[in-house]
């Protein structure tokens, strides 16, 4: 299952990490401690060293009930990052954006993937995908972040999103982008209560029919902290078990906080699945 990237190709086939890089202020995990170009480029790198393929820089906070910024806000804190990671280090750089604008700008500075919480639905997005030529990860958000988990319903919660992602997979298809550049993540913790995520990941092998890589992001969320009542910074324990439940389950990619710790979890289960004695 090989994958272009920009310059780079990847082999999905294997699990694969990637690291997460919020530029932001207010991001639920990390706000603030990465929101300038050269304390993010060194955790990026200190990811890349751990073992990250993938690196994703957010300039917009998407936890629950954040608030909205502008554009032009958005591109300021982001495009440095990505033109500063792009230019020093080995690895594919992953936009976390929903607007047209900087997808753009992001592609022609490097960016290898385009990561999107809306799934394309912004005016102008899918386009802006079309003519970058870059691979897309479709993400289910059911509503938006400032009021997405205030009363999440779904008939079915697995078969109501599969059902969506389906049909924007078949938009994008219509639209030329094919299915080699289409990446796909079930949104968890994105207008889903903690029985939603817990039966997303339970059958998480649903998702496998769509012919597209799995992504998923669990990692520190609410769903660890509900189970457990933890405080975000003591859930890698939780974080990392939802991870290995996900490989079981098929995920190709897992977008996480702690890479170095998912990293050795995830080289135990693909060998525990595989058979895959490499480099062991």
């Amino acid at each position: 299952m090989e994958f272009k990237f920009g310059q780079r190709t990847l082999d999905l086939s294997s699990p694969r990490v990637m690291g997460i890089l919020n530029v932001t202020p207010d991001s639920f995990s990390d706000g603030g401690l990465f929101n300038s170009v050269d304390k993010a480029t060194v955790h990026a790198e200190k990811m890349v060293k751990e073992g990250a393929v993938f690196i994703d820089v957010g300039g917009e906070s998407t936890r629950p009930e954040a608030k909205s910024i502008s554009v032009q806000e958005e591109m300021d804190r982001v495009l440095p990052v990505i033109e500063k990671i792009t230019g020093q280090i080995d690895t594919v750089v992953s936009v976390d954006t929903s607007s047209p604008a900087l997808m753009r700008e992001a592609a022609n500075l490097g960016a290898g993937l385009i990561n999107d919480v809306r799934a394309l639905q912004t005016e102008g997005a899918l386009q802006a995908v079309v003519d970058t030529g870059l691979p897309v990860c479709l993400m289910h958000m059911q509503g938006s972040p400032q009021e997405m988990q205030q009363k999440p319903h779904y008939q079915n919660v697995v078969s109501d999103i599969y059902g969506f992602l389906t049909k924007r997979i078949q938009v994008c298809e219509d639209k030329g982008i094919s299915k080699n550049r289409i990446i796909i993540d079930p949104g968890f913790g994105f207008g889903k209560m903690l029985k939603h995520n817990l039966h997303l990941l339970r059958e998480l092998e649903v998702f496998k029919q769509s012919a597209c890589p799995v992504l998923v992001g669990l990692s520190r969320k609410s769903m660890i902290g509900n189970l457990l009542h933890l405080p975000i910074e003591q859930r890698l324990m939780g974080s990392l078990a939802l991870a290995v439940m996900a490989i079981e389950r098929g995920a190709n990619i897992v977008r996480v906080h702690d890479v170095a710790e998912t990293v050795q979890v995830v080289k135990i289960t693909e060998a525990v699945l595989n058979n895959n004695m490499e480099g062991i």
